[in-house]
């Protein structure tokens, strides 16, 4: 009798001089898509920041949809949906880029940790990671934040945001989606 070649179910291939075995989980360069979503909202975002600052004084509106939808320039100098937007106090912006930069750090350390098949919840970290460094690069560059799309019906108007607002808001709902999913296909042993 001959010996078989075959290699046998789950060993791993041979490793050449100089070669190092990739874990299952990291195989293909999963992270790569990831990191182009990031760049591509990280570009499109200051690319339309830069057209308002350019086309648009602070505080002017051009509308888009009559009654729903205007551009209007703020400067958003607080955090989130102009929360401390009014607040002055020392070294602010400094604070401020800080905990973006910190809370930066802490999305794409997670972002490693996720498995090539969460698929959705690396979409959804990639879209958040990409608008809080838009963002970010705002408050380092001008030490405030360009919001400029003005949703509104009647009387009411919701907060001004940008394309790294967005990204972040489709992220969240895509990071929520996962879990959810995730809770769902729990095993159910007992």
């Amino acid at each position: 009798m001959e010996p078989t070649t075959e290699p046998t179910v789950g060993a791993q291939p041979e490793l050449r001089p100089g070669e190092t075995a990739t874990p299952p989980h990291r195989a293909g360069g999963g992270a790569r898509p990831a990191l182009w979503v990031s760049v591509a909202v990280l570009v499109f975002d200051q690319i339309t920041k830069a057209a308002v600052r350019a086309l648009l004084p602070v505080h002017a509106s051009r509308t888009v949809v009559p009654g729903f939808l205007d551009f209007t320039h703020v400067q958003n100098t607080g955090a989130a949906f102009g929360l401390l937007n009014a607040a002055e106090f020392p070294f602010k912006a400094a604070l401020l880029a800080l905990v973006a930069t910190l809370a930066l750090v802490g999305i794409a350390a997670y972002a490693a940790r996720l498995s090539i098949h969460q698929r959705v919840a690396r979409l959804g970290l990639s879209l958040i990671l990409g608008g809080a460094a838009g963002n970010l690069v705002d408050r380092l560059a001008v030490g405030y934040v360009v919001d400029f799309v003005d949703v509104y019906w009647r009387g009411y108007h919701f907060w001004a945001f940008n394309v790294a607002d967005s990204a972040i808001t489709i992220g969240v709902s895509l990071m929520l989606i996962d879990m959810l999913e995730l809770g769902s296909h729990a095993s159910k042993t007992v």
